[in-house]
C-alpha cells in the first residue's frame, strides 16, 4: 500500500507546482514584477529595486511578503491543531488555498496588465494571492515528500542532474522511481509558466479569469485528496542532511 500512497501524493504534488507556474506568471508579468510563491525571487526582486533598477519596485514585493507572511503564521497554527484533533489539515488547508485565490481573482476583475504605475488593486491581489501561497507553502511542506516542495525547483533540478548517469552522485538516492518524480517537478513548473504566459499573452484571457482556473485546479486536487490515506499527509520530521534528495 505505500508505495501505491506515496504516488498518489506524488502526482498531488506535481500538479500543484504546475498550478505554481501559473500563478507565477499571473504575478510577474501582472502584478509586478512581483513574485508571490517563490519568495526567493521577491526578495532579490526588492534588492534590485531598492538598489535603484528601471521598472521594479518594492511595493508589491512588500504586499507579498506580508501576504504571504500572513498565510504562514494562519496556517502553520491552523495545521498544527487540525492535526492534534486528528483532522484531514492537508485537504482543508488546499480548500482555503482554493478559496483564497478565486476571491484574489474576484478583485482583480478586469484588472489593467503592469504598466509605467502600479494600483492599490494590484498590490491588494499580490498580497492575496501571496497569502494563498503561505498556506500552500505550509501545507506541502507539512505533507513532506522529498524533493518536491511545488514552490521551487532548483533542489529538484539540481538532484535530477545530480542523480543521472551523467554526475552519479553518491549522496543522491538513484533509481527510475526517484528520477521520474523529479524530472516531473521541473516540468510540471515549466509547463505551469509556459500555459499561464500563454493565457495572458495578448489578453487572450482576463488575469482574473486565469487566477480562477488555478483555483478551480486546486480544488479539483483538494478532491482528489480525500483519497488518500490519512497516513500519507501525516506531519513529517523535519528534513535531515540529504532528505530532500531522496
Amino acid at each position: 500500500m505505500k508505495p501505491k500512497r506515496d504516488s498518489l501524493l506524488t502526482w498531488v504534488m506535481v500538479a500543484l507546482t504546475m498550478t505554481t507556474g501559473l500563478v507565477e506568471a499571473v504575478s510577474f508579468l501582472v502584478l509586478g514584477p512581483v513574485f508571490t510563491a517563490v519568495q526567493t525571487g521577491n526578495m532579490l526582486l526588492m534588492g534590485f529595486a531598492l538598489a535603484g533598477v528601471t521598472g521594479l519596485s518594492v511595493a508589491p514585493c512588500l504586499a507579498s511578503l506580508v501576504g504571504f507572511t500572513v498565510g504562514t503564521v494562519l496556517a502553520s497554527r491552523y495545521e498544527s491543531r487540525a492535526q492534534v484533533r486528528g483532522r484531514r489539515w492537508f485537504r482543508e488547508a488546499l480548500v482555503v488555498e482554493a478559496a483564497l485565490l478565486a476571491t484574489a481573482a474576484v478583485a482583480a476583475w478586469q484588472i489593467e496588465e503592469r504598466g509605467e504605475s502600479l494600483t492599490d488593486r494590484h498590490y491588494m491581489v499580490a498580497a492575496l494571492v501571496a497569502l494563498a501561497m503561505g498556506v500552500r507553502n505550509v501545507s506541502t511542506l507539512r505533507a513532506g515528500v522529498p524533493g518536491m516542495p511545488t514552490t521551487v525547483t532548483t533542489r529538484a533540478f539540481t538532484a535530477l542532474i545530480g542523480g543521472s548517469p551523467l554526475a552519479l552522485d553518491s549522496h543522491i538516492s538513484p533509481g527510475a522511481r526517484n528520477e521520474i518524480r523529479r524530472g516531473a517537478s521541473v516540468a510540471a513548473m515549466f509547463t505551469g509558466g509556459l500555459l499561464g504566459a500563454w493565457m495572458i499573452r495578448d489578453e487572450r484571457l482576463d488575469p482574473a479569469v486565469v487566477l480562477l482556473v488555478i483555483a478551480a485546479l486546486v480544488l479539483i486536487v483538494a478532491i482528489g485528496a480525500t483519497f488518500l490515506p490519512r497516513e500519507s499527509v501525516a506531519e513529517q520530521p523535519p528534513a535531515g542532511p540529504g532528505r530532500w534528495m531522496r
